[in-house]
């Protein structure tokens, strides 16, 4: 049995045990959010080692009944290098959680395809998140994660999520997490989710005591703690600020940095990419720079339009324009976006920063907000060489182009318009929902027939 050299996080998991066999008798599921970073790493550890007490000491097979789900969420635009570990260690985790007949089980939510962070930019035109307007939270994390949430609610009638969150990590968590719990009690009640809980074991843990369990206890899945703290002292090569418990020569400082999309425009800075590049990650370089275009061209008025998606107008008191991007500067991300995937991708041919299905639902919402002068399929061809898989989209074969084009000879305006019509209904299917296609339809025929009217 594996003990370890410290009274409180021995507590901690005693506390686990009690909560999982004895407080709380019922089967309610049990629900980690895991990112694969510092925090969520340490409180699997945790629960995973009370969990193989409990069959140690506990062997009766009903004290193992309470499922444990591992939920880790990608948003699609994960730092690539965390990302790559997280993939590694979920698969692990899987493997031991079997091999260890432990009631632990891995799930991966993504967004749905209408909400991913290239839709709602390229192809919607939302300007790129900031903090008085960030659609990403909710869209990338929140409801894929609470879907999963609900499915077990479903099922159980209840369900706990378990929060790796800590008074250390700042003044402003702390005061969240104080504000939620009840005194003298480890459950308070989910903030948003009906019939859901949260527990936070490790909230009194010390910035210290993480890097502890993470660099003197053995990984309970078997997995090579050091390449995460690898990961994060490159990532904190200027943050002083959280001397960790060493425990051999090679465990330098490390730093508090945090890990998110590679994307992010809500901070000012990108520490842990600046922190990557500057200790060798050169390649991400690329990544940087273009994340840093985003935040330079996100407030100019010649990529915006002058209303936004609903149709309000939206011009600043300067009368500069201020709603969602234009067609051109959407095309312009795209492309930036597909060259630099490209020449990451002659040297890392696994790292994808957009996906062929994103790539394809772009170009459905063009067709519905009806541009067609461009395609998503001419750009990317533009850059590979080659032409996008696109298996979802049935378009017009040369035969039938050349009959309509021969029809239409004496007006190519009605060649243009047929072939509008007919990419709008195929590209119907590319999304979930089919409302709007009626009025998409009427709409072009309405700028065919009067072509002034904007």
């Amino acid at each position: 049995m594996q003990h370890i050299k410290s009274k409180k996080i021995e507590g901690i998991i005693d506390q686990i045990i009690d909560q999982y066999v004895y407080a709380d008798r019922s089967e309610r599921p049990w629900v980690i959010g895991f990112s694969g970073g510092k925090d969520s790493t340490v409180l699997l550890t945790l629960v995973w080692i009370a969990l193989q007490r409990i069959r140690e000491q506990l062997p009766h097979p009903f004290q193992l009944k309470r499922k444990v789900h591992v939920v880790c969420n990608d948003t699609m635009v994960e730092n690539p290098i965390l990302a790559d570990y997280v993939q590694d260690v979920l698969k692990k985790i899987d493997e031991e959680a079997r091999n260890q007949d432990l009631p632990i089980f891995v799930k991966r939510t993504t967004p749905k395809l209408e909400e991913t962070f290239w839709i709602n930019v390229i192809g919607k035109g939302y300007p790129v998140p900031n903090n008085s307007f960030r659609w990403c939270t909710d869209k990338l994390k929140i409801r894929p994660t609470s879907s999963f949430l609900l499915d077990q609610v479903d099922e159980m009638g209840e369900a706990i999520v378990l929060l790796g969150t800590r008074y250390d990590e700042s003044a402003t968590r702390e005061r969240s997490i104080r504000k939620h719990e009840v005194t003298g009690r480890r459950l308070s009640k989910h903030k948003t989710s009906p019939n859901t809980y949260t527990y936070a074991p490790i909230k009194e843990m010390m910035m210290e005591e993480v890097w502890y369990v993470i660099n003197a206890v053995p990984s309970p899945w078997g997995f090579d703690n050091s390449i995460l703290f690898q990961i994060y002292s490159d990532a904190s090569a200027d943050d002083y600020e959280c001397p960790t418990v060493v425990t051999d020569k090679k465990h330098t400082s490390c730093g508090q940095s945090r890990f998110g999309c590679w994307t992010c425009t809500v901070v000012k800075n990108d520490k842990s990419m600046n922190g990557l590049v500057s200790n060798g990650r050169n390649w991400m370089q690329p990544l940087l720079d273009f994340r840093n275009r985003l935040v330079e061209n996100r407030n100019l008025p010649e990529n915006r339009m002058d209303t936004r998606r609903n149709g309000q107008v939206a011009i600043n008191e300067d009368g500069e324009n201020n709603g969602t991007y234009n067609i051109m500067y959407r095309k312009e991300i795209l492309r930036d976006l597909l060259t630099i995937q490209k020449e990451i991708q002659k040297e890392r041919p696994d790292i994808t920063l957009i996906n062929n299905q994103e790539l394809i639902a772009i170009q459905v919402i063009w067709n519905r907000d009806l541009e067609f002068d461009h395609t998503v399929g001419g750009i990317y061809k533009e850059i590979y060489g080659k032409d996008i898989s696109t298996n979802n989209i049935k378009a017009l074969d040369h035969t039938e182009k050349r009959i309509i084009r021969e029809v239409c000879e004496n007006d190519m305006g009605y060649y243009n318009l047929i072939d509008n019509l007919i990419s709008l209904q195929e590209t119907k299917t590319l999304l979930i929902s089919k409302y709007g296609l009626h009025n998409d339809i009427e709409r072009r025929i309405e700028k065919f027939a009067m072509p002034e009217k904007k």
